[in-house]
């Protein structure tokens, strides 16, 4: 019999996920470790944090980074300026410190009496020392506010999911305490069973036709940016709106701009 604690993420009815990423998942959730997910943009990553949480049936708290983000806007943020503004103008009692702490992502999941699901998307897109001023805080659990004294530690341990494009190296010390997994382009059959959740009653024929013509462009050379499978379930979802029948199209692969978005691209593609 298998331990339970590893076989609870199986991937839901609209998110198809393969063995290793059920395993990766299962166990980051057993070890309470945060799972740093890479993979070719499109592969699912920033939703499979959003399909843990409603297969686990956990709240899911999103913390989208920017080029400007600092480790600590994920934990709180102390408001002075509203501060400094009521005590010239009467508004509230300024001596109450605490009216002008904001928790933000990482300090609301570890602030809340039940357990959460946290996103941290696009690690890599901020500073390159944003992922060591984590360290602590994922290790410990916990954080102090400076201006109150008040320590927030993790009553239920959130289930931290991080995605990264690989824009930037992660420090070692990062990746350390992390389960890593790299989500492999789907290959036909795991694409096929993702088609059919999105249009299940399409044609086994239309399906297989437009498989044969995605991957085909996947495989032309020097693409900068390939299609991904948001952009296949987007292209199917026109033909089917236009009601375009692929293996009848004339003139090329129909509404092409679904598929590639860029002008070198299609012009590698023209030239192929």
């Amino acid at each position: 019999m298998r331990n339970p604690t590893f076989d609870q993420f199986q991937g839901t009815d609209e998110y198809i996920a393969s063995e290793q990423l059920r395993h990766a998942v299962n166990v980051a959730f057993a070890l309470e470790r945060p799972l740093l997910v890479r993979g070719e943009p499109g592969t699912g990553k920033t939703l499979l944090a959003q399909h843990v949480a409603r297969a686990l049936g956990l709240e899911l708290i999103r913390w989208h980074v920017k080029s400007t983000t600092r480790a600590q806007d994920g934990l709180y943020v102390y408001d002075a300026v509203q501060r400094l503004h009521d005590s010239r103008f009467g508004d509230g009692d300024v001596q109450d410190v605490s009216r002008y702490i904001k928790l933000g992502p990482l300090g609301v999941a570890l602030a809340s009496s039940e357990r959460k699901v946290l996103l941290i998307d696009e690690i890599d897109k901020a500073d390159v020392e944003f992922p060591n001023d984590l360290l602590h805080e994922l290790d410990a659990m916990r954080f102090s506010i400076a201006e109150t004294g008040e320590e927030v530690a993790a009553r239920e341990r959130p289930f931290v999911v991080i995605t990264s494009n690989n824009e930037k190296e992660l420090p070692d010390a990062f990746l350390r305490r992390c389960i890593f997994h790299y989500i492999e382009f789907p290959g036909r059959e795991l694409m096929r069973e993702i088609v059919r959740v999105h249009h299940p009653d399409l044609e086994a024929r239309i399906v297989d036709q437009a498989l044969e013509t995605f991957y085909g462009l996947r495989e032309v050379q020097g693409l900068r940016k390939r299609p991904s499978t948001s952009e296949l379930i987007d292209w199917l979802s026109a033909l089917r709106r236009s009601g375009v029948d692929i293996s009848r199209a004339a003139g090329g692969i129909p509404f092409l701009g679904t598929l590639l978005k860029t002008e070198q691209d299609l012009a590698r593609f023209a030239k192929a």
